[in-house]
């Protein structure tokens, strides 16, 4: 079984910087496509980012591209999304996910990642 555990979430001001991680347990952590989807209040839910098993190829919603870049560290079976330029919109929960499946050249709906995390808060006040 494979877990998939957030930290880093928080409290910042618009124009601010965050970075949430994602450690991988279970299985190995080279066998899955990471990403990140994340829910607000009141909308839908929406894929943010994904890298690829190997980091070959990154995928980003037009909403953060050009602000959040997605990575991991298959050495350290950790995930990361750096946030920068934060806007009070990017208020959401955001949650790890991963998937067996390759990519296939995009950004997976939020409902096709096979596993996903508990969440953690990321909050930008105006």
């Amino acid at each position: 079984q494979v877990l998939l555990a957030e930290s880093g979430g928080g409290l910042v001001q618009t124009g601010g910087s965050l970075r949430v991680s994602c450690e991988v347990s279970g299985r190995t952590f080279g066998d899955y496509a990471m990403g990140w989807f994340r829910h607000a209040p009141g909308k839908e839910r929406e894929s943010v980012a994904a890298i690829s098993h190997s980091a070959y190829s990154r995928h980003y919603a037009d909403s953060v591209k050009d602000r959040f870049i997605i990575s991991r560290d298959n050495a350290k079976n950790t995930a990361y999304l750096q946030m920068t330029s934060l806007k009070p919109e990017d208020t959401a929960v955001y949650y790890c996910v991963a998937k067996e499946k390759p990519l296939s050249g995009r950004l997976p709906g939020p409902g096709e990642w096979d596993y996903w995390g508990q969440g953690t808060q990321v909050t930008v006040s105006s």
